[in-house]
């Protein structure tokens, strides 16, 4: 198939109305506000629903919320996240909790910040904080293991305290006085 185009008109041919109006795009843009930020002395100021880097936090007695059920893991679409879960001999150091993550590491070249980690996790173990500048030399610095994640995320004051109802009440279900059937 041919397509005929017109010829192009002496005034055409000069480009000057192209290079006419591409100057005064220019101009518009060169008296406007500047917006360029200098990074490391001005910091971004954070919008509210920002979804930032995923991190493991504490209690407040210390200890990782993180009881291992991997629902973080099956949930995380890139595959970045993975939980090494205790084996049977492994002790934990609080009671009525069954297990702690042996390992648990989160590839932060893979995470896409989406958020399901926070929202799949039934103990509050995993926030996404207001970070934007993660940084490293090499991609192993770029895998974050549990110790790093735990320092990062630090300590979460949670009102409700879970674990320590549940100590009260198994508690008070040992001291139940059992009443002896009479004939």
């Amino acid at each position: 198939m041919i397509v005929n185009r017109k010829d192009l008109s002496w005034w055409e041919r000069l480009y000057l109305p192209a290079i006419a109006s591409g100057f005064k795009v220019t101009l518009r843009h060169f008296f406007k506000k500047k917006v360029t930020m200098q990074y490391p002395e001005e910091k971004w100021s954070v919008p509210p629903g920002y979804r930032g880097a995923p991190y493991l936090v504490k209690d407040q007695e210390g200890r990782t919320k993180c009881v291992s059920c991997q629902l973080c893991e099956f949930v995380c679409p890139p595959r970045a996240i993975s939980i090494t879960p205790p084996g049977p001999a492994v002790q934990t150091d609080a009671e009525n909790v069954e297990k702690r993550p042996r390992e648990f590491e989160i590839n932060m070249l893979r995470c896409i910040f989406c958020g399901l980690c926070q929202e799949v996790c039934p103990e509050e173990a995993i926030f996404l904080m207001k970070d934007y500048s993660l940084n490293g030399e090499s991609r192993k610095e770029m895998i974050f293991n549990k110790d790093k994640l735990l320092a990062l995320g630090g300590v979460h004051n949670d009102r409700i305290m879970k674990w320590k109802q549940k100590a009260v009440e198994a508690r008070r279900q040992e001291v139940f006085p059992v009443q002896e059937a009479r004939p």
